[in-house]
């Protein structure tokens, strides 16, 4: 029994070993390739080919022929090969693909013509791939998709077509991609958004736009893109605004606007996007993050803001986020970040602070007693206390906290009395000076108790005094001085009178050169009109008659020379001229055999 259980198994072995040779028999090899018959791949990249090669096996699921120097895709190139799933043609040097190249391919999933020298792609190019999943066609010098390029793939759920030289998208060339959900236009030269080629992809989902030379973002520039989620504009040096309505239509919950040219947050365009959870506006010269204007994006969870110009984060700046968990402000200019910014702090999980020169006071106090709870990303901030070292978080123990993150009252240094009086037109200029730790700001109200700014006729000066130029009678009143840092507040008033200027002894105006003065004439009736001297004295019209009079005989003369010059070209001059002519009769109407007549002319 035991050896018929062997003979068995040896007939198994050898029925085995028959099979595999007969697997091996339908799975031919071209010679410059190599075949995994496991897999059912065949490799021809880095051969040195310049065509397809042929008799390769027609159960092959994936073909690699990148790296060689295939020129040119005939027309039902890969024919025989109706089970191939995985096809790669990138880093040859194609220039042409003809129409109907891939027909047969019905079972393809995924397709790279990536970094080849395509400039155009002809309407049908793709007839047949009605299965493609994948496909990607970036680093080419493509220059326009046409209407319905891509209209046979409507199974397509990703398109790479970035680093082209694409000017132009056709309003149609997206037609039948309904089933599209990424899409990348990368460095192109595009000079305005695609809009209405985009408005035919009703499922995608993620759009990225990199390196495009566009500088506003149009109002309703995404529109009919109801599915999208994740859109990513990136590298755009010249992007610096975008239109209040730009987003609109949109329900997003990834956004990054990173590497522009934005001096501010984008408040208008962010209020419509209540979905959105991840915020990245990294690497944009935006200075602060003003308080209670991002309030609507309710869900929002994290914002990037790395490599920018943030000086401040003003109170209260992420109210109404109780989601918020995250957030990221390295590599700026920030001095300190204050616990008032935040909804709530018990929510915020991660915070990246290093890379600014923070200053260790009170302000940053929540900060480190947070320091074990709250993650850094393992990059630790640092600040400094005054004539100190930068020191990190960490490194700070609980006895150093009372001592060394404590902040000094703002208070005014020089409080003497300032009440000037002037004379409409001069200039005058109040002191304010203030101390503590932090360094206290300084602000001004009017007479009229508004906030006065750094420009105008009434401005602050950068040290903190007023300066009142070419003052005005309606200057007069009491202006108030505030000092104010982190630890209280200080204030002072100034006063100013303006006396005017005598109404009948001169008038002025201000200009841009400043206070002009107009001597006027007394005059007892408002309605009459000052009568202008003559322009011209009886001596400069004399002068100027005689050179007129002198520049029309010079002119006279001069016609003269040319007349006698050209006379003097024309032969001797005739002093008289013989006229012949025949005489009228008076009897009848004309007839021959009349008389003729001859007069001579003087000439004058």
């Amino acid at each position: 029994m035991f050896m018929d259980l062997c003979g068995q198994r040896g007939a198994w072995t050898i029925l085995l070993l028959w099979c595999l040779s007969l697997s091996a028999a339908d799975l031919p090899c071209p010679q410059k390739c190599t075949c995994y018959r496991d897999t059912l791949e065949v490799n021809c990249s880095s051969r040195h080919l310049t065509g397809v090669p042929e008799g390769l096996p027609s159960n092959g699921k994936r073909l690699d022929l990148s790296r060689n120097q295939l020129k040119t895709l005939a027309r039902r190139q890969f024919s025989g090969l109706s089970k191939l799933e995985d096809l790669d043609l990138s880093e040859n040097i194609i220039s042409m693909i003809e129409v109907e190249t891939f027909q047969g391919l019905k079972n393809l999933r995924y397709l790279r013509i990536k970094n080849n020298r395509l400039k155009i792609l002809p309407v049908g190019v793709f007839s047949g791939l009605s299965n493609l999943q994948r496909l990607d066609i970036s680093e080419n010098e493509i220059l326009v998709f046409l209407d319905y390029t891509f209209r046979d793939m409507t199974n397509l759920q990703q398109l790479d077509a970035g680093e082209n030289d694409l000017v132009f998208i056709s309003q149609r060339a997206f037609v039948g991609l309904q089933a599209l959900k990424e899409l990348n236009v990368d460095r192109s030269n595009l000079t305005s958004i695609p809009t209405e080629a985009l408005s035919q992809l009703q499922s995608l989902t993620k759009l990225r736009l990199h390196k495009l030379t566009i500088s506003v973002l149009p109002n309703n520039a995404f529109r009919r893109l109801h599915q999208l989620r994740t859109l990513q504009i990136l590298h755009w040096p010249s992007l610096e605004a975008l239109n209040s309505n730009s987003l609109v239509g949109l329900n997003l919950t990834t956004l990054v606007l990173s590497n522009c040219n934005l001096s501010s947050v984008p408040y208008a365009p962010l209020r419509h996007l209540a979905y959105l959870r991840y915020l990245d506006l990294s690497y944009n010269p935006i200075t602060s993050i003003q308080g209670n204007l991002l309030g609507e994006l309710l869900r929002l969870q994290e914002l990037h803001l790395v490599g920018g110009s943030l000086l401040r984060i003003e109170p209260a700046a992420f109210r109404g986020l109780v989601h918020f968990r995250l957030l990221n402000v390295s590599s700026n200019r920030l001095t300190t970040l204050e616990e008032s910014v935040f909804h709530s702090v018990g929510n915020l999980q991660t915070l990246r602070l290093d890379r600014n020169p923070l200053a260790c006071d009170c302000r940053l106090l929540w900060v480190v007693r947070r320091r074990r709870r709250l993650d850094f990303d393992g990059r630790q901030p640092t600040c400094s206390a005054q004539n100190q070292h930068k020191k990190a978080f960490r490194d700070f123990s609980e006895a150093d906290l009372p001592v060394i993150f404590t902040c000094r009252r703002a208070q005014i240094v020089n409080r003497e009395l300032q009440d000037v009086s002037v004379v409409e037109g001069m200039s005058i200029r109040f002191d304010c000076r203030a101390e503590g730790y932090p360094s206290p700001s300084i602000t001004w109200l009017s007479a009229q108790q508004t906030a006065l700014s750094s420009v105008g006729r009434v401005r602050v000066l950068a040290n903190g005094s007023l300066e009142v130029r070419y003052a005005q009678v309606q200057d007069s009143g009491t202006y108030l001085c505030t000092a104010t840092n982190a630890a209280g507040n200080d204030s002072i008033s100034v006063s100013l009178q303006v006396e005017g200027l005598p109404q009948n002894r001169t008038a002025s105006y201000f200009s841009d050169e400043g206070w002009m003065e107009t001597s006027l004439p007394p005059s007892t009736n408002s309605s009459t009109r000052v009568s202008s001297p003559y322009p011209f004295d009886a001596k400069t019209l004399i002068i100027a008659t005689t050179m007129g009079f002198l520049s029309f005989l010079s002119s006279v003369a001069i016609c003269f020379v040319f007349m006698f010059f050209w006379s003097q070209s024309k032969g001797q001059i005739k002093h008289t001229a013989t006229i012949d002519f025949v005489p009228r009769s008076s009897m009848s109407g004309g007839g021959d055999g009349g008389d003729t007549g001859r007069f001579t002319m003087k000439l004058i």
